[in-house]
């Protein structure tokens, strides 16, 4: 039995208050696909288990639910051009910009399960490994689900995961075999820090940024939320840092506080620097 409309749009208002994420109709399929698991350890279909939710919704019950239709599946330097655009742009950029690089603070929002700050802080350590100084890096990394980040925060990953885009040199130099599990190195670990945050609130402690990386999320969002969330990077933000976007979204019509520079096939966006 399919899921009925009345019990796919509790779903969708649960998620969309809590989250801001709208599911749309004809996202039913993903309803029922993220919610089976529940569903089967009761022994009812999704729409039996989503009728006693609306009936007793407990705390957790809501946490469960919004995760899962939250998580996402990510891997090793997603889609390419954002990780070559901090090496070959944004760095060389704000390192013009500066005299120097003292320090640098990147946030990766949306982090998932932390294949994108660990694959940053992977491109971070080649791009510096021929300069004469090494400045302090850190990443921070947030993502509105507990469970991912938990994930994350142990640096283990299958075989079936690293195989998702990591090359093989990187695989050799920045992790050790755990068993049937690949961990990433100390260092690397230490370079991230990850808290839990909901993009609907205030930036979270640790700026302002250098950059931030705001991947594949704000395409799930309407436009007023879309306007909000990019007004609090630019406030979390230093003057002249970069903001990085997924391949089908952009600030262009949206917010004009940002400047558009191409970089290869692709765009990153400015905060205007202080002038005199």
């Amino acid at each position: 039995m399919s899921i009925t409309q009345e019990n796919f749009q509790f779903i969708a208002d649960l998620v969309r208050a809590r989250s801001a994420i709208a599911l749309a109709p004809g996202k039913e399929y993903l309803v029922e696909s993220r919610l089976s698991k529940f569903a089967r350890d009761e022994g009812v279909t999704v729409d039996q288990y989503v009728t006693r939710r609306r009936t007793a919704m407990s705390h957790s019950d809501t946490e469960l639910i919004v995760e899962a239709l939250t998580t996402n599946e990510t891997s090793w330097f997603r889609d390419s051009q954002p990780f070559t655009a901090l090496s070959g742009h944004i760095l060389p950029a704000l390192t013009q910009a500066r005299g120097t690089l003292g320090s640098l603070r990147i946030w990766s929002a949306a982090c998932s399960t932390g294949q994108e700050p660990y694959s940053i802080a992977m491109t971070l350590k080649q791009y510096f490994a021929q300069s004469a100084y090494q400045p302090q890096a850190e990443i921070l990394a947030t993502d509105l689900s507990q469970q991912v980040i938990d994930q994350a925060m142990t640096g283990r990953y299958s075989q079936l995961e690293v195989n998702r885009g990591l090359p093989a040199a990187n695989l050799v130099q920045y992790f050790d075999r755990r068993g049937t599990e690949w961990e990433i190195s100390a260092e690397l670990r230490a370079m991230v820090r990850f808290r839990r945050h909901n993009l609907l609130d205030p930036a979270p402690v640790g700026g302002p940024f250098d950059v931030v990386f705001l991947r594949n999320v704000l395409i799930y969002f309407d436009v007023p939320t879309k306007l909000k969330v990019l007004r609090t990077v630019h406030g979390a933000l230093r003057p002249g840092g970069f903001l990085v976007l997924g391949a089908a979204e952009t600030t262009v019509g949206l917010d004009d506080s940002w400047d558009r520079v191409t970089v290869g096939r692709s765009s990153i966006y400015q905060k205007a620097a202080i002038t005199a």
